[in-house]
């Protein structure tokens, strides 16, 4: 009987984030079947033990575990569908980065030739995948993520969403949109500065300690939307903050920089305020992005 810690694999995909999986499998002993549209991708791996596909058949009949890494969902099912009779019985992990609605797609397509499906996201860099610092979202069937943990902790600590197969997809983009929303703020700040010739490199210490102690607030944050009890431990009023909002856009102006990564505020606290939630926190804007009741 195979044991965990030698349950061969099959990886479909070697970008730089599926030649990560495959490293990471390999390197932690598992027999990994690699394959890629363009074969030359496999050569880096071959000495580290890996098994070149000539087909994606071959790559799906090695292994019990199937993990996708692919451009998108599109290319799921273009390199799937044809060899889906193959994957039945087997597990197919998806972690091609995609919606909560593709992922339900997928997974319904995959139930309907008897494939188990585990849909994924993973946080992090292909560098990373391995470390302490990765971790993958799953969701789908609990009994699945149960059963190949051992493997599928290879590529950093698993995560399982929930059964429903889109949760994984839906904590991913969440996660990814917080750390663009920060993105754009830090380059807006990076680049603010510069304008003065104050160097980015000696900023960025003051900005990263900013940052860290604001983040402090999220959980306040998340009871005040989770709760909708906007009111709830104020400091810092909507109003008063939309008031002073106009500074940040003006002294970009004036300094000869474009204000577009952090302009869409300024409209959504003035629309708070204006529907008579001044008293309220910023938070409330979350209410007018509710498109359902």
């Amino acid at each position: 009987m195979t044991t965990p810690s030698a349950s061969p694999v099959t990886v479909l995909g070697l970008g730089a984030m599926g030649t990560a999986l495959a490293t990471a499998f390999l390197t932690n002993g598992h027999p990994t079947t690699v394959w890629n549209r363009t074969a030359a991708r496999a050569d880096a791996l071959l000495p580290l033990g890996a098994v070149r596909a000539e087909d994606v058949a071959e790559a799906v009949e090695a292994s019990e575990l199937v993990i996708a890494c692919l451009l998108d969902y599109a290319s799921v099912h273009e390199v799937l569908d044809p060899v889906a009779g193959r994957l039945k019985g087997r597990t197919l992990v998806n972690l091609t980065n995609g919606t909560p609605a593709q992922a339900r797609e997928t997974a319904a397509w995959a139930a309907g030739h008897g494939i188990t499906y585990l849909d994924g996201g993973i946080m992090a860099v292909p560098p990373g995948i391995g470390t302490e610092q990765a971790f993958v979202l799953y969701s789908g069937p609990r009994e699945a993520f149960d059963a190949h943990l051992p493997v599928l902790e290879r590529l950093g600590a698993a995560h399982f969403a929930g059964v429903d197969a889109g949760l994984a997809a839906l904590l991913d983009i969440a996660l990814l949109s917080g750390m663009y929303g920060m993105f754009a703020g830090v380059f807006h700040a990076l680049a603010l500065v510069g304008t003065e010739e104050v160097p980015a490199e000696e900023f960025a210490p003051m900005l990263s300690g900013w940052i860290g102690a604001m983040a402090t607030g999220i959980p306040h944050y998340a009871r005040q939307i989770g709760s909708r009890e906007y009111a709830d431990g104020v400091v810092s009023n909507v109003a008063m903050q939309s008031a002073a909002f106009g500074n940040l856009l003006q002294a970009a102006e004036d300094q000869g920089l474009s204000p577009e990564l952090i302009a869409p505020m300024q409209s959504l606290m003035a629309r708070r305020v204006a529907g008579g939630h001044g008293h309220e926190d910023v938070t409330g804007i979350v209410e007018l992005l509710r498109k359902r009741a």
